[in-house]
């Protein structure tokens, strides 16, 4: 039988992190420590337990049967045992260094950043974000293991199992420069489909539901243009007589400084709900309760 008295807690971990990751490098790099010190640990682990673990394959590190039993009851255990470890812990804003990573879009950092950062400046000074993009299954995988601290958007995929607070909607307008031979006059299907459009995918982002609502429409587009972001497209409108679908937001703040023209959709597309989401080990986390509190005080419609 195998005993905890026999156990490093730490082996634990990097076998937590390697079932993740995959590669010892990655592993190293999370850890601070060295690959052969990584290597070192996952010896000590096998000889202990008495199974290999984990063996090379061409796409990195492959679990081994006996380790894909033991993985999600490591992984809740090390997750029971930090949320335990830190339910006294206080945070105070003013004094806190903390760096928090946020998961968004760039729409959500143009939005939302210039207000965040004014006021993290006056009520937080120390504390810092740092925002990441994550594709739909990283972003869980992030989430569940605490390397993302709060996610912010149009994000279905994790409506199952995470905490959620709605934050605000958005509405899709067509957006064009002020000099398009549109602009003049309310924009209808029939003008819509004789534009040059942009279509933007925003893959890995709920947005993606525009572009398929727009297809069972079934108006006919004319389509030079493909981009897989938001950001871009009231730049290139501007110099164009190219129309995007974009959120309202978006082109509120970029129509007066770009010389363009918001007109409402010809096509009833169904708004983007937009919501903060957290998963359940950072549900009473002193600094995460704080940020996302703060983020719906400054945000909330």
């Amino acid at each position: 039988m195998i005993k905890l008295q026999d156990l490093d807690l730490n082996l634990l971990l990097v076998f937590h992190l390697m079932y993740r990751e995959r590669k010892t490098g990655a592993v190293a790099e999370l850890m601070g420590l060295s690959q052969p010190a990584v290597s070192n640990a996952l010896k000590r682990l096998r000889v202990t337990l008495g199974d290999e673990l984990f063996e090379r394959t061409a796409r990195g590190m492959s679990p081994t049967p006996y380790a894909e039993q033991i993985a999600e009851s490591i992984s809740i255990t090390l997750d029971n045992l930090q949320s335990s470890l830190n339910v006294k812990t206080e945070f105070n804003p003013t004094k806190s260094q903390r760096t928090f990573r946020v998961a968004m879009t760039d729409l959500g950092e143009m939005y939302m950043f210039p207000r965040l950062m004014l006021h993290l400046a006056e009520h937080a000074p120390g504390i810092s974000i740092t925002t990441v993009r994550n594709s739909e299954l990283s972003l869980k995988e992030d989430m569940e293991s605490g390397n993302v601290d709060l996610a912010i958007g149009l994000l279905p995929q994790l409506e199952a199992g995470f905490y959620q607070r709605r934050l605000f909607e958005q509405n899709y307008v067509c957006l064009m420069r002020k000099e398009h031979p549109l602009a003049g006059e309310a924009l209808s299907l029939e003008r819509f489909s004789q534009a040059e459009h942009i279509v933007i995918e925003a893959k890995d982002t709920g947005h993606g539901h525009v572009e398929r609502q727009l297809k069972r429409s079934g108006v006919a587009r004319i389509v030079p243009l493909r981009l897989p972001h938001f950001m871009s497209a009231p730049y290139i409108v501007a110099e164009t007589d190219l129309v995007a679908t974009v959120t309202e937001k978006l082109a509120l703040q970029t129509a007066e400084v770009l010389g363009l023209t918001i007109h409402p959709h010809p096509v009833d597309i169904s708004p983007a709900q937009i919501n903060q989401f957290w998963h359940r080990r950072m549900h009473r986390d002193e600094g995460n309760i704080w940020l996302r509190n703060t983020i719906f005080e400054l945000f909330a419609e």
